[in-house]
């Protein structure tokens, strides 16, 4: 693969799938030539703006074609976990968008199955990107900063259910199983400790959307760090997810690809990667991987943890209900 041309199928022509188009742009050796959607005249839309040949709205015509090395999935939550089985099974290397799967069961089968094949896959947990985060991360391996407490708030307002461009979604989001996974993924990876206690309670069960749209969960690493993060549908202020780092040696705060101390002087992070966007980041990682035919950081093995805590949080709250 060292020389050639990555040929790649993109499935889900949404807010975050046109977000890996934009990034895929800057990345050599690198070309998108198959387009999957559900809404045949949307994508061929979004196909003609970047140039893509081929367009479905069934992922199996994408893997049935020869060229296609390796998939980027970023279709509703609901699908992530059978259609990386799909692509393993197709013999082609796979990047699902978080989360990897809403269940504990689906997500060991497609670890099982990237062992049995070899392939890449790979799961987008943007934050173990992101310069900032990666900031931290190298001031933690350096030895000159240790997590103490994470605090985090992923805070949206969605008492409808839209997307991240405000378009309706054909989908409910989670959020246990998506929005709570980068954090808990994140609060392991950060501490390179891997969370030995974990406790959940949530809000109110909406009546249309079927879901808790507030939730509060305390994560306990086995080197003493905590976490805790405060997650909201409900919020109508700022909006995204904000991470407080609070450490042996300082105070850092994290809003997404900005970073800030404790006192909110500016930390430049611009010299970190070679991006300052982490989904470019994650898709630069997930090709050369492919290409040097070694495991990627976010690899479905890597990330699996961070769903078994998930799994202990859902029967948590399930036995709460």
């Amino acid at each position: 693969m060292s020389n050639q041309t990555i040929k790649v199928a993109l499935a889900g022509a949404g807010a975050f799938g046109i977000k890996h188009l934009d990034g895929i742009k800057n990345i050599d050796g690198v070309e998108v030539v198959s387009l999957v959607s559900r809404d045949l005249e949307k994508t061929r839309e979004v196909a003609e703006k970047y140039g893509i040949k081929h367009v479905t709205t069934d992922l199996a015509d994408s893997l049935a074609l020869p060229e296609v090395d390796a998939v980027i999935l970023c279709t509703p939550t609901q699908m992530h976990a059978a259609q990386a089985i799909q692509c393993l099974k197709a013999g082609k290397h796979v990047q699902v968008e978080i989360p990897l799967a809403d269940k504990l069961e689906d997500a060991q089968e497609v670890v099982r199955l990237q062992k049995e094949t070899g392939l890449v896959a790979m799961c987008g947990h943007t934050r173990r990107f992101n310069p900032s985060h990666q900031w931290i991360h190298r001031k933690i391996e350096a030895g000159e900063f240790n997590i103490q407490q994470m605090d985090v708030q992923t805070f949206f307002f969605r008492r409808t259910n839209m997307n991240a461009l405000g378009q309706p979604r054909s989908w409910t989001d989670h959020l246990l199983w998506h929005h709570a996974a980068h954090t808990v993924d994140l609060f392991a990876y950060q501490c390179g400790s891997p969370i030995v206690k974990a406790n959940a309670v949530q809000g109110p069960i909406h009546p249309q959307l079927g879901i808790a749209m507030d939730m509060s969960i305390q994560l306990k690493a086995a080197n003493g760090a905590i976490c805790t993060l405060s997650l909201s549908f409900n919020n109508d202020g700022p909006l995204g997810t904000f991470f407080r780092y609070i450490g042996d040696s300082g105070t850092y705060i994290a809003r997404y690809d900005d970073l800030v101390s404790g006192k909110e002087e500016k930390i430049d992070v611009s010299k970190v990667d070679v991006s300052m966007n982490g989904i470019e980041l994650q898709d630069r990682e997930f090709f050369a991987a492919i290409r040097e035919g070694r495991e990627p950081n976010s690899s479905v093995a890597q990330v699996l943890p961070c769903y078994e805590v998930l799994h202990q949080l859902e029967q948590q709250l399930n036995a709460d209900l």
